[in-house]
């Protein structure tokens, strides 16, 4: 099966690379069905939106980390109150007084790569185990790191295909499908914050600045680890 489906990927991926995102997203629901699933940070709706108008009822994953904005809960419970999906809350194995009990406080400044992979990363490896397919809202001009994103890969690490259908989308795309469609977006959007991740961890950022500046501002870390 991991054979097939990474020989799908790079085929997919081939043949996908200039079709428009809702032609991505057909693809992918048409090929896995309820296999595939969507996963939101919820700094918008956009990637939300658009799979829900091919396949009303899928599956959405947010990972809760503890650490949220409050902002960014209000619009997880926005989203699934006003779109037409299966909002799927994913918690780590321990709360953050027990993460701290057990490992210390704050081991998001002490060692973030761990408290990343403790509460983001385990917590979605074990939700995609049901999956077959999932989709991000990666893109490449957020970040050098994210410049090569293709639209359809192989996730080996999961042994899962990966979509992402916006990942040649621009800035000014995102904020013309915001406004086409009216989409539902985070409030923190507005005050300097275009990459919201846990509190600790996110700084808003200068007009002008790098997307994902304000993520572990101040220290060589780019990444949660979910995408690497």
């Amino acid at each position: 099966m991991t054979t097939n489906l990474e020989q799908l990927a790079r085929r997919a991926g081939r043949q996908l690379e200039s079709a428009p995102a809702q032609e991505i997203v057909r693809w992918a629901v048409q090929t896995f069905g309820s296999r595939f699933a969507v996963t939101s940070s919820m700094q918008h709706a956009v990637l939300v939106h658009l799979v829900s108008q091919v396949a009303a009822g899928v599956d959405v994953l947010f990972l809760d980390t503890g650490y949220h904005f409050a902002e960014t809960l209000g619009t997880r419970d926005a989203v699934a109150a006003s779109y037409e999906v299966n909002l799927i809350t994913l918690t780590p194995r321990q709360t953050v007084a027990e993460q701290d009990a057990w490992h210390g406080p704050k081991l998001h400044d002490r060692n973030p790569d761990l408290c990343c992979a403790l509460r983001k990363v385990a917590p979605l490896d074990r939700a995609l185990a049901h999956y077959d397919a999932w989709a991000t809202g990666l893109r490449r001009v957020e970040s050098p790191g994210r410049a090569g994103t293709p639209v359809v890969s192989y996730d080996a690490q999961r042994g899962k295909v990966k979509i992402a259908p916006i990942a040649a989308w621009t800035d000014a795309d995102v904020e013309h499908y915001l406004a086409e469609h009216g989409i539902m977006v985070n409030p923190l959007r507005s005050g300097g914050y275009p990459s919201i991740g846990c509190a600790p961890c996110t700084r808003a950022v200068a007009v002008g600045d790098d997307s994902r500046a304000g993520r572990w501002a101040g220290s060589a870390k780019t990444e949660c680890g979910i995408h690497t």
